[in-house]
Order: structure tokens, then C-alpha cells, then sequence
């Protein structure tokens, strides 16, 4: 009966099943398609399909618990800049080292001839805890490989299929093994013994003790193990501890998880995969975590919650989700790990054959489907590496999946097989490289020339790369100052210059690289000339290419000038330079004559504006004589703008005019810049970047009452003139605003008493007083009624004509000029105004008749009043004369006077007041004795210096106090009270004399003590100054910030000069950012620029080099005076 061969290696999975013998297993992977097609997904590349840096990978391998094992792999070396460093992980991250254990053991070796490293892992007796996932790791500078393996660690049993095989035997002496009668018996036989040794074993293992006392001790503590053996008769106790430690330890049910996580995954490249986890109680909650971080969901990363399932997915797997995993559940937690498989690398469009000639540039790409594959380029069977491309000349382009090899210059060694590989496929192609034939198009041919004349031998070949060498009688060509040689395209020349009878002879040109020659003769024709001295007027040649009936030259103020004229004549002319009829002779100076050979230059080291006119060569020699003009034009800047003024002021604004400058600087005026300062600062603020072509203009933004001063600067197309004349200092300032609240207070037969408030607005300017003016209805001519202003807010208005009806109103004054007048609405007819009495007679108001008699001794004690007949019910107060001293009075006499009441003397107070009385020179006091009721308003102290609002607290008041509430807290009050009898209110109220401040009480401010922190420091610059590069004519700017306190005061230099009031330089500092704008920069400006930062605890430096290009074009502009005259 035949033996079955075992399956593929398996894991065991009870004690019956038999263990495959590991040579009759077959290997892993037995391939039966092409090694370009790709393996499936669930298998790894084999060690016969390298990949990477590795020839050879590590096997995954099965080994008994127990026994050694050697993992081997082989490393490219060509692929490798250096030595690499090799590492050894158990899962993903742990470490195989000289602290793993004496188990472990490393061994690396090299072979110098293939460049090939072997490198080892020993693992000695292995364990069931080093079965698991492996890795090994190469790495060399720039460049890493790695690969992973597998160890399964297999526990040894007992063979009884092999004993049950040798028990079942067939009866019958003499008789082959496949013979005979099947014996049973023999075989029972020894199961029975088997199962008897089996027990006895078991009857040994548990040493005679109950299984009740095992499940005792496995429970309890190690402390209590000597008290459970004395209690239960055990004596044995070191066979006890010895069974106790082999016992198994049941593996605790998990609370959280009824389904962990699985060991490991694997999934493809760009797939996806879901990790599934199932759990005890659907309200519990959950987390993910990669590499020990917590996962969030996102797009990339996708939770699913079904039923008690919890789901990760991962969508488009890449190699960063090759990690370890993990989720927790409150303080449970399960493991695994994700290894994503890289797909094979295939070859989507091929190598194509390709021919060419020896020289041309070769491109042989191909594109693969993965972008930074790994390709290996070979030729006939040899591979291309980069370290051999510099000899080879050469070079590997990567352009996204395509793949180029590049031969800049091909040579024929370059031809060949060439094959590109990669870990899922190859392709080939041909490279026929063939030579060039090389064609003439043009031939040498011969010369004959004359002595000091000029030999060329050219040809021309079909091939611009092709160089060649020169010959002479055999004997090579080298250049010289006479000889020149040249290769330019096709063309291959010799030129021989000033021919001497020595260059005669045989020139041949021998192309590199070619069996080819081309060859010609130079002959040598010698000619005898007697010589003749040669005589020739003299002759000024200018450039008149310009067209123009005058020749002029056009020079900048300040610059050089040199005008360089050619003159040709023989004998050699004598040249003179004139201007009018001063003479130029001296060889230095400011202005001084240069004398060539074959010219003459007349040089103006810095030309200025008197320098302007017309000048005159004259050059003479002894057969003649030639003379030239040439007209010189100075440009200059501008003179500055002359009456500068101002013309007139307002709230935030000023006119400026002034007058064109007299000289132009022989360029038109393009515009104007303006500045304007504060007066007595040093600190000049443009008002304009663009320039300003009008005669007028209007500055804003003004701060009222300051004082200011403008300039004006004029500009051309050479530069910006000197700063004008500063204007006389003026003040933005404007009228007032009109007076308010214009009201008639009273109204006489011939006055008319008004009454205003101050303007809202009176502004910088102050108020100087107020004009009153009045017209008659249905005029319009005002007349004024003061002719000095008036400080107080009320006039009276005199001498009016009875009955007329006149329109008033009242205007502000200051040194602005005339507010707007606030007028009445209606015409105020002159007429006093009257009250009747209940007779019937009219009485005036607020006057009363009184009758005196006089004593003889000119003192009267007490004398009655003659008041009038009022009606019932209006009490007049009974007044009584206190004393009179009336010398010239004679006789009764009737005087009349205001009855009006006067103010109290004092706030709240019950006192006598007096009323004028109009006497013959004399003050007649009185006091009422009946005091009538009082009113008493009240206002905030803070607002006692400005027009106050003024609050009543109390009406009709007949005491002489009271008390007034509802003050707010920390304010301070004035107080005011007014007499008030049947005529109204006194005049002027009694202002009191101190103030009420109302104070809150129980409280202490104690303001907190602490210690002042002292933030001075010195400049520093956070930001220097950086090296700039500008272009002419651009605007640029210089910054850095500067920090420091007290603020630093900053100083811009430029070559360690300052820059002080210039035009083309505006500064700023905001906030410690400082800036140095150069306005439209000319290579002038070109220089060392530096910042100074200085306070009082000390300074700071920053310094950066400008250099400012000129364009091409502006260049020729600016250099044009500075070169030969442009005629």
C-alpha cells in the first residue's frame, strides 16, 4: 500500500494529527506562469524574484520548539554608495540586539569580487515567544530596503501513528507485510497498556492530592501554600510547587471584547481594508489608535458602528498605514498589525530599438506603472549603474513613471543590447550606432599674394561638430598674433595676416576622426615700391550722422565731457581749439587739450553753465588747413521757484502760489514738488510724490492754530532744484460759528435790550467779541450799533426811533474774520412795554412813585412811601428809610427808581438787600421787610470755567434754606439763588462762595505699592540692513527695525555722510520699522548706506551696500555726454 504524501505545511490543530515530514514538503511557492506575471495578493515575492537591494530575501521558516534556526540574506553591494548598516525588528519596532539575549546572534560577511553582503541571524533554542513576524532593514546614506518574514515555532509531540502502524501487523509466519490476515488483538492489547500508563502518569502528576485542593491552592495566595499542605496532610511540598508552576493559567474571559482584533492584516497597495472588532455592550465607548496616536475620522480614515460590531476602514492603503493598531474599550485593549503589500512594478510601454550616428544625442525611455519605481537599466548583460556614468557619459532621468537613459554625444561603444527589469517585468532593445561619412562642400585653394597683404584659406565640410588641424609643410599651424584660426559652423579657416615671404609653401587641413586631407599652396608675389613722401591737406572728420544743419552736444551740469574729433592729413596737422577768441592750450585743468596721434580731445572735467557756447577746431599743416564747430548745450536742474506765498487760510487748509524759477536749467519745467512743516521742527513732510505741474496749490489736512511753513521745489528731466524761500509762517484757522440762541430781553421807547449765547463751535482762533447791527423792515442796509466788539453776551441798542420796527442780529469776531450773523426771526417794535392795574391807568413796569420831604436838619428817620393803587390781592411790600442825607434838596420832591428786586448777599440766607434809589448825588438804602420767595438753581463745579447749564432744584422757595438732593457722587457743585417778587427775577443771582463736593463715605482708595520695573534699554537692530540691487529710475526703499527705550533717535547716512533736507529721500519710523525711500535712483545714488539708532544708554549701526544697474538703454542716454561728441 503506498505511502500519501503530507499536505502543504499546516499549524496543528489536536494531538492526533501526524506532522508532515519537513523534507517531503514541497516549497512554498511553485510558480507555474512566466516570472513577468505577478504573483496573487495573499503571496509575498520569493527569494528567486529579487527586489530592491536584496539578491536574496529572507524564507519564512517553521521550526520545533527547541532547535536552532538560521535566517540568511544577500544584499546587492553595487546598489550601495557605502557599507550599509543592517538592522534586525521582531514585529514592527523592536529592536534584535546585543540586549535580546545570548540566544540572538549577528553575522555580516562580504564578498569583495561580487560585491555582495550576506548577512545572518542565529536564533538558538528557540521558544514559542519568538514565533511571529519579522523584519530586516538595510540602510546606506540616501538609501533604505527592507523585507519581512515569518518564524512559526512548533511544539514536539509524541508519533503514535508511526507505533500504531508497527502494533497493526497482519498474522501468519513467513508472509510479506501486505500478506495475510489483519491482527486486531495486538494492537488492543496496547491500547490498554497505553491508556494504563497514561492514568499512572496522571495518578503521578497530581502526587496523590484531591482535584479539590488543587483548585484550593491554584486560588490562593503563595504566602498561604505551607498552611493548606499542613492542614490537607500534604508533605511532598517541592513536588506541590512544582506542579502548581506547570499548571496552566486559564486566560481571563475578556469583560469588553466578545471578538478581538485579528494577530495581522495584509492588504495590497492603494486598496482597502476593514479592521472589525465586536464588543460586549454597544454603549461602551471606543477608540482607534496608529502607532500609539489616536485615529479621527476623516475621509481617509472611516467608522462604522453594526449592532456590536465597531469597523475601521482605511481607504487607499498607502505605505504609511503600514503600523501597529490597537483599540480600547475603557481599560481593555486589543492589538494588531497592518502590512501593506507593495504591487508588482509592470512595464507599460517598452524600450523601442533606435539607430543613430556616431555623435547625435540619444534618448531610450520607458514608463512603468508606478511612480518612483526602482528600474535597473543593463547592457548586454552588464547593469548601468550611476557610479560608472561619468565614465560612460551617460546619465538616468526619473520624469513621474517614465524612466530615461541619456547619451549626450553617442559614441560606437555605446551600441548594444539594453534591458530594463523590474520586480514585475522586463523589456529590451537594440542601439545601432553607425559613423558619420564626412562630405566637403568646399575645398582649399590656392593663393598668391602680395608682401603685407592678407592670406585665407577656407573650406567647408558637412559636419558643423566636426574639428580638424592645420598644416604647414607637415610641420602643425599654431596661432599667433599674425595667425588666426577659426571654426565656426561648417566653415574651418586660416588667415594669415602682414604675408611674409617665409609663410610660402603647402597648407593642408586635416579633419579629427577622418582618413581625409585638404590641401593648397601660398605663393609669395614681392613687389619693390620706391617710396614717395606722401603730402595730404589736412581733414576734421565728425560724425554727422545725426543730419543736422548744426553740430551740437548736449552735457549734464557736473559731469565730464570730452570731445574726441578724428583728423587724418600729412604731414601731421597741428589742431587748435577756440571758443569766441579765448584760446585752449594747457594739457591740465578743469579744461585742458588732449593730443593723439590721429585725433584730438578737448576734455571738461565738470562742465558747469558758463561753460556753454560754441567752440571752434582748427587743424593746419603745411599743405592746408580745416576748420569745425561744434556747439556745447549745458543742462542744469532748475533754479528754485521764486514768491512763494501764501494767499489765503482756512479751517485745515492753505492757498500756495508761486512764480515759475527765471532759469529752466535749459530743460522744460515738468512740475513742481511741494513740502510743509510745522514751525520751528526740523522735519519737512512731502505733500506730493508725483509731480505737480500747476503754479497753485491747495495743502490740507491742517491742524487749526499751528503755525506752518511750505517750500517748493522745481523739477526737469535732468533733476530737483534747491528748496525755495520758505513762506511766512501762517495758521490754519477759520471764523467762529454764529452766535446762539439770539433772544430780546427788554424794550424800551428808544433801546432795545438783546441777549445771546456764545458760538457752538469757536475754534484755535478764540473770540475777540461780538458786533450788533440793525435795519429798519423792508431795508437792507445794516448799520452797526457798535463800533468796538463786545465781550459780554448782551447790548443794549440805543437811540432807536419810537414805534419803528427793526430787525436785529449779531456776529462773531475774530482774528478769522466775521462769523455767520444769528438774526432774529421777526421785527422788534420799539415800545415799552405796559401792564394795567385794576383802575385802568396804565403803570410802567417795575417803577414806583415815591415822595420825600425833607427835615430841617436834612435827616429824615422814616418816611412813608406814596405807593400806587393796585388792585385787591397784590400786596406791595412796606419799605422804610433808614437814613438820608440830602443837602441840596428842598422842598418835596418825587424821584423815581427801580423796584425791581437785587440779589440775596449770600446763598440761602435770609439778609435785608438794598435797591438803587436815584437821588441828587446821594445812595438812599432801604431794606424790604418781607422778604419775597426765592429761586435756586445749581451746576457742576467742573463746568464753571466753560458756559455752564444750570439746573433748578428748587421754584417759589420762602425759606432762606433748603436742602437739595439726588447729586451724583464725586461731582463738586456751584450754587446760585435769585430774589423773586411779583415783577420776576433779580437781575444776577448769589453765587455762593465755596463749593458742595459730595464725597461717598466709608470708602479709602489705597492705591497698590508696587515696584517700578525699569524697561530703558539700548537701540538694537532686529532686522539689518540687507544688500540691495536696483534698477535705475525705479523707486526702491532700505528698511530694518530698531528696538530701544527711550525711543532712539535715527540718523540715515549714506557713505558716512548724513542725509539731511533732500528731496530724493523720504525717512520714516513706524513703530521701530524704519525705511529709506530713494525716489527714482540714478547710479549716483550707488554707495554705502547706513542706519544710526542712538539714545541715552547708548548706539546702534546697521550698514548695507546699494548697487544700482543701468538699463541698456538708459545707460547709452546718461554715458552720452561723457563719450565722443554725437554730431
Amino acid at each position: 500500500m503506498p505511502e500519501a504524501k503530507p499536505a502543504a505545511k499546516k499549524a496543528p490543530k489536536g494531538k492526533d494529527e501526524a506532522k508532515p515530514a519537513p523534507k517531503e514538503a514541497p516549497p512554498k511557492e511553485a510558480p507555474a506562469q512566466p516570472p513577468k506575471e505577478a504573483a496573487p495578493e495573499d503571496q509575498s515575492p520569493t527569494a528567486e524574484e529579487p527586489t530592491g537591494l536584496f539578491l536574496k530575501k529572507p524564507d519564512s521558516v517553521s521550526v520545533e520548539n527547541g532547535k536552532d534556526t538560521v535566517i540568511v540574506a544577500k544584499v546587492n553591494g553595487k546598489e550601495l554608495p557605502g557599507k550599509p548598516a543592517i538592522k534586525w525588528f521582531k514585529g514592527k519596532w523592536l529592536e534584535l540586539g546585543s540586549k535580546s539575549g545570548a540566544r540572538f546572534s549577528f553575522k555580516e560577511s562580504h564578498d569583495s569580487a561580487s560585491n555582495v553582503y550576506t548577512v545572518e541571524l542565529h536564533i538558538g533554542k528557540v521558544v514559542l515567544g519568538d514565533r511571529g513576524n519579522y523584519r530586516l532593514e538595510v540602510k546606506a546614506k540616501d538609501v533604505c530596503d527592507s523585507c519581512a518574514f515569518n518564524i512559526d515555532v512548533e511544539v514536539p509531540r509524541q508519533d503514535t501513528f508511526g507505533q500504531g502502524l508497527e502494533s497493526f501487523k497482519r498474522s501468519g509466519e513467513g508472509k510479506s507485510e501486505d500478506r495475510g490476515e489483519l491482527d486486531f488483538s495486538s494492537l488492543l492489547k496496547k491500547r490498554e497498556v497505553v491508556e494504563e500508563e497514561k492514568k499512572k502518569k496522571k495518578d503521578d502528576d497530581d502526587l496523590g492530592i484531591p482535584p479539590e485542593i488543587w483548585e484550593l491552592l491554584k486560588g490562593a495566595k503563595k504566602s498561604e501554600y505551607e498552611k493548606i499542605a499542613f492542614q490537607y496532610g500534604i508533605t511532598d511540598l517541592r513536588g506541590m510547587l512544582k506542579r502548581l508552576k506547570k499548571a496552566k493559567v486559564e486566560v481571563k474571559k475578556s469583560a469588553a471584547f466578545t471578538k478581538k482584533l485579528d494577530p495581522a492584516y495584509q492588504v495590497d497597495k492603494g486598496n482597502k481594508i476593514k479592521l472589525v472588532v465586536e464588543i460586549s455592550d454597544p454603549d461602551l465607548p471606543l477608540k482607534w489608535f496608529k502607532n500609539g496616536q489616536e485615529i479621527k475620522p476623516s475621509s481617509k480614515y472611516v467608522f462604522e458602528n453594526v449592532g456590536k460590531k465597531r469597523i475601521l476602514t482605511i481607504n487607499k492603503c498607502t505605505l504609511a498605514d503600514d503600523a501597529a493598531y490597537e483599540v480600547a474599550v475603557k481599560d481593555e485593549k486589543c492589538f494588531t498589525e497592518l502590512f501593506v503589500k507593495e504591487p508588482p512594478v509592470l512595464i507599460v510601454t517598452p524600450l523601442e530599438d533606435q539607430q543613430v550616428f556616431v555623435g547625435d544625442r540619444v534618448e531610450m525611455s520607458v514608463e512603468v506603472s508606478e511612480d518612483g519605481a526602482q528600474v535597473m537599466w543593463m547592457k548586454d548583460g552588464v547593469e548601468l549603474t550611476r557610479e560608472d556614468s561619468f565614465k560612460a557619459r551617460y546619465r538616468f532621468k526619473k520624469d513621474g513613471k517614465r524612466h530615461i537613459l541619456i547619451y549626450s554625444e553617442v559614441t560606437l561603444e555605446d551600441g548594444g543590447r539594453y534591458q530594463v527589469m523590474t520586480n514585475g517585468g522586463q523589456c529590451e532593445a537594440e542601439l545601432i550606432v553607425e559613423e558619420k561619412q564626412l562630405e566637403v562642400l568646399q575645398d582649399i585653394a590656392d593663393l598668391t599674394v602680395k608682401a603685407s597683404e592678407q592670406a585665407v584659406f577656407k573650406c567647408e565640410v558637412s559636419d558643423e561638430k566636426v574639428t580638424g588641424k592645420w598644416y604647414k609643410n607637415g610641420i602643425e599651424v599654431r596661432p599667433s598674433k599674425r595667425i588666426t584660426i577659426s571654426h565656426v559652423g561648417r566653415f574651418h579657416k586660416l588667415v594669415i595676416d602682414d604675408v611674409r615671404p617665409e609663410d610660402e609653401g603647402d597648407y593642408t587641413f586635416v579633419p579629427d576622426g577622418y582618413a581625409l586631407s585638404l590641401s593648397a599652396k601660398l605663393n609669395f608675389l614681392e613687389i619693390k615700391v620706391e617710396y614717395v613722401p606722401k603730402q595730404e591737406p589736412p581733414k576734421i572728420h565728425l560724425d554727422c550722422s545725426g543730419k543736422t544743419s548744426e553740430n551740437s552736444v548736449v552735457v549734464v551740469a557736473g559731469n565730464k565731457l570730452r570731445l574726441d574729433v578724428s583728423i587724418t592729413g600729412e604731414p601731421r596737422p597741428v589742431a587748435t581749439w577756440l571758443k569766441e577768441d579765448e584760446v585752449f592750450t594747457a594739457p591740465e585743468g578743469r579744461i585742458h587739450i588732449e593730443t593723439q596721434a590721429d585725433s584730438s580731445s578737448f576734455v571738461i572735467e565738470s562742465a558747469d553753465r558758463a561753460d556753454e557756447g560754441r567752440y571752434t577746431i582748427k587743424v593746419t599743416n603745411p599743405v592746408g588747413e580745416d576748420v569745425a564747430s561744434i556747439f556745447l548745450r549745458v543742462v542744469d536742474v532748475p533754479d528754485p521757484p521764486e514768491a512763494v506765498r501764501v494767499t489765503s487760510v482756512g479751517e485745515d487748509w492753505a492757498i500756495l502760489v508761486w512764480e515759475p524759477p527765471k532759469y529752466d536749467g535749459g530743460q522744460p519745467i515738468t512740475g513742481y514738488l511741494l513740502e510743509r512743516k510745522k514751525k520751528g521742527s526740523q522735519r519737512w513732510m512731502k505733500l506730493n510724490f508725483e509731480v505737480f505741474t500747476e503754479t497753485t496749490y491747495e495743502s490740507t489736512k491742517m491742524i487749526e492754530g499751528i503755525l506752518y511753513e511750505m517750500r517748493v521745489f522745481a523739477v526737469n528731466a535732468i533733476g530737483v532744484s534747491q528748496p525755495s524761500m520758505n513762506t511766512k509762517p501762517f495758521m490754519p484757522i477759520a471764523p467762529t460759528s454764529e452766535p446762539q440762541h439770539l433772544m430780546v430781553e427788554d424794550v424800551t421807547d428808544t433801546t432795545t435790550t438783546l441777549k445771546w449765547r456764545p458760538p457752538d463751535r469757536i475754534g484755535a482762533g478764540g473770540i475777540d467779541g461780538y458786533l450788533v447791527e440793525y435795519c429798519l423792515e423792508g431795508s437792507e442796509d445794516w448799520v452797526p450799533a457798535n463800533t468796538e466788539p463786545v465781550e459780554r453776551c448782551s447790548f443794549t441798542v440805543k437811540n432807536l426811533p419810537t414805534g419803528a420796527k427793526i430787525l436785529f442780529r449779531v456776529v462773531a469776531v475774530n482774528i478769522a474774520g466775521r462769523s455767520q450773523p444769528a438774526a432774529l426771526f421777526q421785527p422788534v417794535t420799539i415800545r415799552e412795554i405796559t401792564k394795567l392795574v385794576s383802575s385802568g391807568r396804565p403803570l410802567p413796569r417795575h417803577h414806583v412813585t415815591v415822595t420825600v420831604r425833607a427835615s430841617p436838619e436834612n435827616i429824615i428817620d422814616a418816611v412813608p412811601l406814596s405807593l400806587p393803587r393796585v388792585s385787591p390781592g397784590l400786596a406791595l411790600s412796606p419799605l422804610t428809610f433808614r437814613s438820608l442825607d440830602l443837602p441840596h434838596f428842598a422842598g418835596p420832591s418825587i424821584r423815581r427808581w427801580t423796584a425791581g428786586p437785587l440779589p440775596p448777599l449770600g446763598p440761602c440766607e435770609q439778609r435785608c438787600w438794598e435797591w438803587p434809589v436815584i437821588s441828587a448825588g446821594r445812595t438812599l438804602e432801604c431794606a424790604v421787610l418781607t422778604p419775597r420767595p426765592f429761586l435756586c438753581p445749581c451746576v457742576p463745579a467742573s463746568d464753571s470755567r466753560s458756559l455752564p447749564e444750570w439746573f433748578t432744584v428748587y421754584e417759589h422757595s420762602r425759606h432762606t434754606s433748603c436742602t437739595v438732593s439726588d447729586l451724583i457722587v464725586g461731582n463738586e457743585y456751584y450754587f446760585r439763588v435769585f430774589s423773586e417778587n411779583i415783577c420776576g427775577l433779580s437781575d444776577s443771582p448769589g453765587v455762593s462762595k465755596n463749593t458742595a463736593r459730595i464725597l461717598k463715605t466709608g470708602l479709602t482708595f489705597r492705591p497698590f505699592e508696587y515696584k517700578e520695573h525699569d524697561f530703558r534699554t539700548p537701540p538694537k537692530f532686529l532686522t539689518p540692513l540687507p544688500d540691495r540691487v536696483v534698477v535705475a529710475g525705479y523707486s526702491a526703499a532700505l528698511n530694518c527695525a530698531v528696538r530701544g527705550h527711550p525711543r532712539p533717535k535715527v540718523v540715515w547716512m549714506k557713505n558716512k555722510m548724513e542725509i539731511r533736507e533732500d528731496p530724493k529721500f523720504l525717512m520714516t519710523n513706524y513703530q521701530g520699522v524704519l525705511t529709506l525711500n530713494i525716489r527714482r535712483p540714478s547710479p549716483f545714488d550707488a554707495g554705502t548706506y547706513s542706519c544710526r539708532a542712538v539714545n541715552e544708554l547708548g548706539e546702534a549701526l546697521a550698514e548695507c551696500k546699494l548697487e544700482v544697474r543701468v538699463p541698456q538703454l538708459w545707460l547709452m542716454l546718461i554715458q552720452a555726454p561723457r563719450g565722443p561728441p554725437q554730431l
